[in-house]
C-alpha cells in the first residue's frame, strides 16, 4: 500500500481520531493505520461511561459545587506524587498544562463539536483522607451524554468528512511492526497485513498474514494505547517494591487488542519510555456473563455504602472504602495474599448505588433515552446491573447473614469464611447506626456524600443495617482485580514529540494519548482522580495534531 500523506497516525482510538482531526482542519493528509477492523474505530474510549474531569464547571456551580484551578491543582500533585527528577520532568509540566486546560477551553472546545453533559455531576475517587492527599476535594466527574461512543462521534464525523474530501486514508487490519527512521528523524511504518475480519467491536481478531505493507511520510504519531489486555507485559513492569506481588489471576478490563506491541517498537526505534511501573487497575471487578473479549471483566461504580470485607473476612482498613481510593486498596489487596475480596450489602442499597463502568452496560445514557433513565432514579436498580446479580457467578443472594456466608464459601476461591468473624463485623457496623454520630470513618463519608444533593438523590442509598429485612435481601459480591490502564508510557513534551533517552526531540515522532502516558509519559504520576484518561487522550492527541499542523 502506498499513500500521499503528511502524516502517519497508527492507531484509530480517540487520541488518533482527536489528531487527525486537528491535522485536517490544517489541511494536512493523513493515514490512520490499525491492527483491527472498522468496527474498532474510536478504540477503547468507546466502551468507556464517557466520565470527564472539570473544573469550575457551569454544571458544578449550578449544583452549588465551588471548585477552581487551585484546589484542583492541589488535588492533582497531591495524588500523582511526583519524586522522580528526569523521568517526572515532562509530566509535572503536563498536568499543569492539563488542569488549565480542565478549567478552561476543554468545555467550550467540547461543546463546539456538539457534546453534550449530563447535569449531575459524580464524586469519583474521593481520596485517602487528607486535603493535600490523593483524591478529589469536590466533585468533577461530568458524563457526556451519550457515554464514550459520544465523546468518539464528535471527533469520529469530521474525520469520516475528510476521507470523503479526499485528506484521510484509513488502512484497517494493518499491523505496524517497524518505525521507518531516516537520518535521525521518523519517516514511516512497514508491518504486516492482517487477514480481513467481520468479528464484531472488542472481539479477539486473526493475527494471520496476508502480506507487507510501507507507509511513507512527513511525520508519524503513536496512538496505539496502553498494555491492559498484555498480562504478560503487566506483571513484567508491575512495581513489586511498591504494590506487593501481582496477584495471580487478575480480570481484563479492556479488549484483547490493547496489547502494548507499539510501546516495544516505538523503543527500539529510539524513542524514550518513563514509568513504565506506573499503572492503574480496579479493585471491584465483576467477570463478565455475557463476555465480548477473553476474560471479561467489568467495574462496579459503587456508593458508598458496601462493607468491605477481605478474602478472610475481615474489614478493610481506612481509607479501603468504596469509591475513595483505588490504587491504595489494591496495595492492600495484592500485599494479602490473596486476588479478591468481597462487598456486602442489601437490595436497597444495590438498586440506588451500584452502576457498571462501560457504555453498553448503560443503555440509557449511551441511547439518550430519557425515560429509561427516569427509570433509574425511580425504580433502583438499572436492567444491567439486575442481570448481572441474576447471572453474574460472582454474586450471592440470601435472606439472612448466615446463608449468604454459605453461599459466600460456595465460590469462594481462597479461604473458608468463618460465619462468626463476619457477623462480627457486619453486626459491630451496624450498632454505629443508632446515634446521629459515629467514631465509623465509613458512616460518617456516607453523611457526608449525604450533603450532596445529587449523591443523595440519585447515588447514596438511605443508611441502614444490613441485617434488617425491610431492605433486603443481603447480597454478597466477590470482587475481582481487573487490569485497566497504563499511566507510563512514551515521553513527550508539550507538543506531544517523543523524546531521546538523552533528552532531545524525536524528529518527525510523536505520540499522544495512553501509549504516552496520556501526556508526558505520565501525567498523573502515581495516581489519577478520574475523568482523565479520555480527557488525557484529547489534550494530547490535540497537541500533536496542532503541533504538526503548525510545522508541516
Amino acid at each position: 500500500m502506498s499513500a500521499n500523506a503528511d502524516v502517519i497516525v497508527v492507531g484509530a482510538g480517540l487520541a488518533g481520531l482527536v489528531a487527525t482531526h486537528e491535522l485536517v482542519k490544517a489541511g494536512k493528509r493523513v493515514v490512520i493505520v490499525d491492527q483491527e477492523n472498522e468496527a474498532n474505530l474510536g478504540g477503547q474510549a468507546f466502551w468507556s461511561l464517557g466520565g470527564l474531569f472539570l473544573v469550575d464547571s457551569p454544571e458544578q456551580r449550578r449544583i452549588g459545587i465551588k471548585d477552581s484551578r487551585e484546589l484542583a491543582m492541589q488535588d492533582w500533585m497531591g495524588s500523582a506524587g511526583f519524586d522522580r527528577e528526569r523521568d517526572d520532568h515532562w509530566g509535572r509540566q503536563w498536568a499543569q498544562a492539563y488542569v488549565e486546560f480542565a478549567a478552561g477551553e476543554k468545555r467550550s472546545y467540547l461543546s463546539e463539536l456538539g457534546l453534550k453533559l449530563m447535569p449531575n455531576v459524580g464524586w469519583a475517587e474521593r481520596g485517602s483522607g487528607l486535603a493535600n492527599g490523593h483524591g478529589n476535594s469536590v466533585p468533577r466527574f461530568h458524563i457526556a451524554w451519550g457515554t464514550g461512543p459520544e465523546v468518539v462521534r464528535v471527533f469520529r464525523e469530521p474525520v469520516l468528512r475528510a476521507v470523503a474530501d479526499g485528506l484521510v486514508t484509513f488502512a484497517y487490519r494493518h499491523q505496524v511492526d517497524e518505525l521507518i527512521v531516516e537520518d535521525g528523524a521518523a519517516v514511516g511504518v512497514r508491518g504486516t497485513v492482517l487477514e480481513p475480519s467481520t468479528e464484531e467491536r472488542g472481539v479477539a481478531s486473526s493475527r494471520t498474514a496476508v502480506g507487507e505493507f510501507e507507509l511513507r511520510a512527513r511525520a508519524v504519531v503513536v496512538t496505539s494505547g496502553g498494555i491492559g489486555a498484555n498480562q504478560e507485559l503487566v506483571r513484567q513492569n508491575w512495581p513489586v517494591d511498591r504494590m506487593g506481588p501481582m496477584p495471580d489471576n487478575m480480570i481484563c478490563g479492556v479488549p484483547a487488542h490493547v496489547d502494548g506491541r507499539m510501546l516495544g517498537i516505538t523503543e527500539g526505534a529510539g524513542g524514550n519510555i518513563v514509568n513504565r511501573d506506573r499503572m492503574w487497575h480496579y479493585t471491584e471487578g465483576i467477570k463478565n456473563w455475557d463476555p465480548i473479549w477473553p476474560n471479561h471483566g467489568i467495574r462496579i461504580i459503587p456508593g458508598p455504602s458496601s462493607l468491605w470485607l477481605d478474602a478472610t473476612g475481615r474489614r478493610m482498613p481506612i481509607p479501603a472504602f468504596p469509591g475513595f481510593d483505588s490504587l491504595g486498596t489494591l496495595e492492600h489487596i495484592a500485599r494479602s495474599g490473596h486476588d479478591y475480596t468481597w462487598f456486602i450489602l442489601t437490595q436497597a442499597i444495590i438498586e440506588k448505588e451500584f452502576a457498571l463502568s462501560g457504555s453498553e452496560q448503560n443503555p440509557d445514557m449511551t441511547g439518550k433515552d430519557f425515560k429509561l433513565l427516569l427509570q433509574r432514579v425511580k425504580k433502583g436498580a438499572t436492567g444491567p446491573v439486575e442481570a448481572f446479580k441474576e447471572n453474574g457467578e460472582d454474586f450471592v443472594v440470601r435472606d439472612n447473614l448466615r446463608d449468604l456466608v454459605d453461599g459466600m464459601n460456595a465460590i469462594a476461591p481462597g479461604p473458608q469464611l468463618d460465619y462468626e468473624q463476619v457477623e462480627k463485623e457486619v453486626a459491630a457496623r451496624d450498632r454505629e447506626l443508632d446515634n446521629a454520630y459515629t467514631k465509623d470513618m465509613q458512616i460518617m463519608s456516607i453523611r457526608n456524600a449525604q450533603n450532596f444533593l445529587p449523591d443523595k438523590v440519585t447515588r447514596v442509598a438511605k443508611l441502614h443495617k444490613l441485617q434488617d429485612p425491610k431492605f433486603g435481601p443481603m447480597i454478597a459480591v466477590r470482587l475481582n482485580l481487573l487490569t485497566r490502564k497504563t499511566l507510563g508510557g512514551l515521553e513527550t513534551n508539550l507538543d506531544s514529540q517523543v523524546m531521546r533517552p538523552d533528552g532531545s526531540a524525536f524528529d518527525g515522532l510523536y505520540a499522544a494519548g495512553e501509549v504516552a502516558g496520556f501526556g508526558g509519559g505520565g501525567v498523573h504520576g502515581y495516581n489519577a482522580l478520574e475523568g482523565t484518561f479520555l480527557g488525557g487522550c484529547i489534550f494530547s492527541g490535540r497537541a500533536a495534531g496542532r503541533a504538526l499542523g503548525r510545522s508541516l
